[in-house]
């Protein structure tokens, strides 16, 4: 009869729960790339005892060095800032900046509370006229107070995605088209390389004048202001999307063409089954880049058509000139940047999860 060494079994033991961990670990580390987070894996498998030297040195390149960049740009920052007069003053420091993001969170909070309030009044209001049988009278109307940081904030993701996912309706089967047929490809490439470098300065107000004349009316679904800024964006987005999936398209294996034409497949089902598997790797980095723009474009087009959002709020900031004007807008600058970030990782998680590329 065979005995098994009891340090042996438990040693066995040890190396199948340390080989669980790491699997769990590397299964973890798709999602801290989508989420810009790929510094944990190391972390995880320094403490779970994989060679802590090595991940000692992933640690340092993956979140060391990125750390100590923003901190020496901090320093250099501030020490910089109160060196550059300007016509409002000297440029603000990261602690003046960070100050007046607080004093807008606070500002933010109490518009809220009193929008709150608002209706509270008008529900009670209500509430007695229907009490009293005067249901005539009941009235509901919207507030109109002055909006807060973050309702700008969220007009302009609104907006964004709107104008993005417009741009995708209209380029991605564009782009399909120019790449099935070179007919196609001919009669659209010069449309693309002509309007691809107009600025959204220039077809902002071509766009303002046909939303003018044509979206009469004043209590539609879309303000007037918000289509301005979409469509826009919308013009200016959708060439990259059409542009990667116009190449992805032709770059397909041409012997998937080939199989689709001895199945004798329709048109419908080759795009679907062969044709857009194949290009979506292709397809997303476009849409990535296209969203990217059309954030760009928007605060730009927010800015000079005095449209709700964050572009508005920059500019509205710079005609205002008081002494906290520039830490605003560079409150504004860094949340910008931040959105911009974390649309990015939207797209990059949706491209993660419908596609096999190299970069998931």
């Amino acid at each position: 009869m065979t005995t098994v060494d009891p340090d042996f079994a438990k040693d066995a033991a040890k190396e199948a729960r340390k080989e669980r961990i790491f699997s769990r670990i590397n299964k973890a580390d798709s999602y801290f790339q989508v989420l810009g987070i790929a510094w944990l894996t190391p972390i995880l498998k320094a403490i779970a005892g994989d060679n802590p030297k090595a991940q000692a040195k992933e640690i340092w390149q993956l979140l060391g060095v990125p750390v100590l960049a923003i901190v020496g740009f901090l320093a250099i920052w501030g020490a910089l800032a109160p060196q550059v007069q300007t016509s409002l003053g000297a440029i603000p420091g990261p602690a003046q900046v960070w100050n007046e993001a607080v004093n807008l969170h606070q500002d933010a909070v109490r518009k809220g509370e009193k929008e709150d309030a608002f209706y509270d009044r008008q529900d009670d209001r209500n509430a007695k006229l229907i009490e009293q049988g005067q249901e005539d009278r009941v009235k509901f109307r919207t507030y109109t107070g002055a909006p807060s940081y973050y309702d700008q904030i969220w007009t302009s993701i609104k907006t964004v995605f709107f104008g993005f996912a417009l741009a995708s309706i209209i380029a991605v089967p564009l782009g399909i088209v120019a790449g099935l047929s070179k007919t196609a490809n001919a009669a659209i490439n010069p449309l693309v390389q002509i309007f691809k470098p107009v600025s959204p300065l220039a077809w902002l107000p071509i766009v303002t004048m046909i939303v003018s004349a044509v979206y009469t009316t004043s209590d539609g679904l879309f303000a007037k202001s918000f289509l301005v800024s979409a469509i826009t964006v919308t013009l200016c987005s959708l060439w990259p999307t059409l542009i990667n999936t116009a190449l992805g398209v032709a770059s397909i294996d041409k012997d998937l063409i080939s199989v689709s034409k001895v199945l004798k497949l329709n048109t419908f089902t080759k795009v679907t089954k062969l044709v857009l598997p194949s290009a979506l790797p292709l397809i997303f980095t476009g849409l990535r880049l296209s969203l990217g723009v059309g954030w760009m474009v928007l605060i730009a087009a927010e800015m000079l058509a005095q449209n709700p959002g964050l572009g508005k709020f920059v500019w509205d900031e710079f005609q205002n000139g008081s002494s906290s004007s520039l830490a605003k807008i560079m409150v504004a600058v860094f949340t910008i940047g931040i959105i911009g970030f974390f649309l990015d990782r939207i797209m990059f998680a949706l491209q993660s999860l419908f596609t096999f590329s190299n970069n998931r």
